[in-house]
């Protein structure tokens, strides 16, 4: 039976419902905890996180993929209760967001160390929540090239993925020439591999998004939301409407390898986020813009059912 691992265990692929597939619960720098102008205490997380992914499970959101990473302010047993508080499934993640994100301990680490600690996440569990991670990050550091210790984590993410038959997701689809040679040279199929960010406003004409496809890979259009229309719009904001004829012009050659979610936090760490932008975007503008440009029901299943099944997937 397919099974896909949930915070609060194993569940079939067939229960995943509508999948957000890059979203996070909270995101921050390593020592973000000791920021005094954005920290939040734990209270008021909570009541900041739970009426957006409340409002998520009444829209029809089944699975919120955290995508948060090690180092990033992923807190287990923290998704566990939200979990089981809002009825969502949510998938955490073992990996880097990027190797800059990675503290001195884990930057040193061999590659046989790295899958090692990958593996376990996996099949043991993350620390001692009994919760085991159900997807791989890896990420391009800043500059926009793979960095050496980029290429380790990438080459031990793919080395775990085929050891546990989990699949791997990525901060950024730039440089993936690099990337793509590393899983080749690894034997590791790129339809287990996401390449996410692919429509940012900063990184979209820098991404061969074709191209990937082309290979095999899966593509994410993962940051809908992030609107130069926004009141404060971040520094990789794209206009809505430049994004959304992307997407459609993407999905129109290859929607058996598109993906698409909001990369919002619920509530993040040590920064104060980009207002007005959650995970709810998915339900309350990007669907019912897909349906004004003329997408149909079957398309928008295949987008957040089938496609993020078929990738969350065990493949064991």
């Amino acid at each position: 039976m397919s099974r896909v691992n949930t915070v609060l265990g194993p569940i079939p692929a067939e229960e995943l419902g509508i999948v957000a597939v890059h979203e996070h619960i909270g995101y921050g720098m390593p020592g973000s905890e000791l920021d005094t102008q954005w920290w939040k205490t734990p209270e008021q997380r909570y009541a900041e996180t739970v009426p957006k992914l409340q409002k998520f499970h009444e829209y029809g959101g089944g699975t919120f993929v955290d995508v948060t990473g090690i180092c990033n302010g992923r807190d287990v047993d923290y998704y566990k209760s939200l979990s089981a508080k809002t009825g969502v499934h949510i998938v955490a993640c073992t990996g880097f967001v990027g190797g800059d994100t990675a503290l001195p301990f884990f930057a040193q680490a061999s590659v046989d160390y790295l899958t090692d600690h990958f593996v376990h996440e996996i099949t043991v569990g993350i620390g001692d929540t009994g919760s085991r991670a159900g997807v791989i990050k890896v990420g391009v550091s800043r500059g926009g090239r793979m960095t050496e210790l980029d290429k380790r984590i990438y080459r031990a993410a793919a080395r775990a993925a085929l050891r546990t038959g989990v699949p791997i997701l990525t901060h950024l689809a730039i440089d993936a020439e690099n990337a793509i040679a590393i899983f080749h040279d690894e034997k590791l199929p790129l339809d287990r591999v996401l390449f996410g960010h692919a429509d940012d406003g900063v990184n979209a004409e820098k991404t061969r998004d074709t191209w990937i496809a082309e290979q095999g890979g899966r593509v994410g259009f993962d940051t809908f939301g992030y609107e130069t229309e926004l009141e404060d719009p971040p520094f990789w904001a794209r206009p809505r409407k430049e994004r959304l004829d992307h997407f459609l012009r993407f999905i129109d050659r290859h929607l058996d390898k598109a993906l698409a979610s909001a990369d919002a936090n619920c509530s993040p760490l040590g920064w104060p986020g980009v207002q007005g932008h959650t995970v709810n975007y998915l339900f309350e503008d990007l669907m019912p813009d897909l349906r004004a440009a003329g997408v149909d029901e079957a398309t928008l299943t295949t987008l957040f059912v089938d496609n993020p099944a078929a990738f969350l997937t065990i493949q064991a």
